[in-house]
């Protein structure tokens, strides 16, 4: 439930009529606001999590294989920031270092005499510092130095190497995509994030959805009567043009770059936090149409309807990217 609300539902009659003209102007403006996007100089602002950003930003920077958004979608995809995270296969912590890894490439990050693969401040610059291991292992193959060591983390040094790139294994190579992907949504952009083609259908499935009632984990089913909840909105919104997102408003984060204010375009995510500095705080979520509106299922008692963007708790937004939800851990998402 939003925390922070200070606009009521705009939904009838010229206002609408305006909102539904605002949708249709300012997304057919969007292909002369949209250019190429930039390479990660840096990490958006709240992609990661406050205590984790220092980390992820200096030890992203060790060597030039990696960067802090690449570093922070490895740690995300492998943990989906829990430092306490255990996998059947006995990998621990937030960088899910297997035992026998940790021994070999575990480092004292933080210079207290330790070696602890539950402490962040030891696992993130570990995490690093064995991707730049595994760097100069490849370095004189041919392509991209930052997909060659992400192969080799997935299949080893000597596979990238035989290969002289990254290996014909489908893992290895989904991987590679997955991460780097993922890495999107993590970089602070240097220029416009492209407009996402599937946008102008999610608004208009959105739309179709106005006025119903609210319900508190609500997926749009028969059963339900066809009412949501604000990140089961969005989801469905996504679902109608063939993207499927985690259920679940904090996990949606991650399904895109994410533009600035100044940049939204019909068709993103907005999202709502207790804390503007932690994306793992989100607690709601609407698709943007313009003009500073969104449509959204704002909190139980109220129905699906139009509100502004502007409050207090907004924390950012996110450009939907087919392949941006398809890196996404679902096993995060919950």
């Amino acid at each position: 439930m939003r925390k922070f609300w200070v606009a009521g539902g705009v939904g009838v009659g010229l206002v609408l009529c305006f909102l539904a003209l605002l949708v249709v102007g300012t997304y057919t403006a969007a292909a002369g606001l949209a250019g190429g996007a930039g390479r990660a100089v840096g990490l958006a602002k709240g992609a990661v999590p406050a205590s984790y950003q220092p980390l992820v930003q200096k030890w992203g920077n060790l060597c030039s294989a990696i960067n802090p958004a690449l570093l922070a979608a490895q740690l995300y995809q492998e943990s989906g920031w829990n430092p306490r995270a255990q996998s059947p296969a006995a990998a621990q912590g937030i960088a899910q270092f297997i035992p026998g890894t940790w021994a070999s490439h575990g480092i004292d990050g933080n210079g207290d005499g330790r070696r602890d693969v539950w402490d962040p401040a030891d696992a993130i610059p570990s995490a690093a510092s064995y991707d730049c291991e595994l760097a100069k292992y490849v370095k004189d193959v041919p392509g991209d130095p930052a997909h060659n060591m992400l192969a080799a983390y997935n299949a080893g040094a000597y596979r990238v190497i035989k290969a002289g790139g990254v290996p014909a294994i489908s893992e290895t190579q989904n991987y590679v995509k997955i991460i780097t992907t993922l890495a999107k949504s993590f970089e602070a952009p240097v220029g416009r994030v492209p407009a996402s083609r599937q946008a102008a259908a999610a608004i208009t499935y959105a739309q179709e959805q106005l006025g119903k009632p609210y319900l508190w984990g609500g997926n749009g089913t028969p059963d339900q009567d066809g009412r949501f909840d604000c990140s089961g909105l969005t989801k469905a919104a996504y679902h109608s043009v063939g993207i499927e997102l985690p259920r679940v408003a904090n996990d949606q984060w991650n399904a895109g770059p994410h533009p600035k204010r100044d940049e939204l375009l019909p068709g993103d995510l907005v999202f709502f936090a207790h804390n503007l500095n932690d994306p793992r705080s989100i607690h709601h979520v609407g698709i943007y149409v313009g003009g500073g509106y969104m449509i959204n299922a704002p909190y139980t008692g109220a129905v699906i309807r139009f509100d502004k963007i502007d409050t207090p708790d907004y924390i950012g937004a996110t450009r939907v990217t087919e392949d941006g939800a398809k890196a996404l851990p679902r096993a995060n998402a919950a």
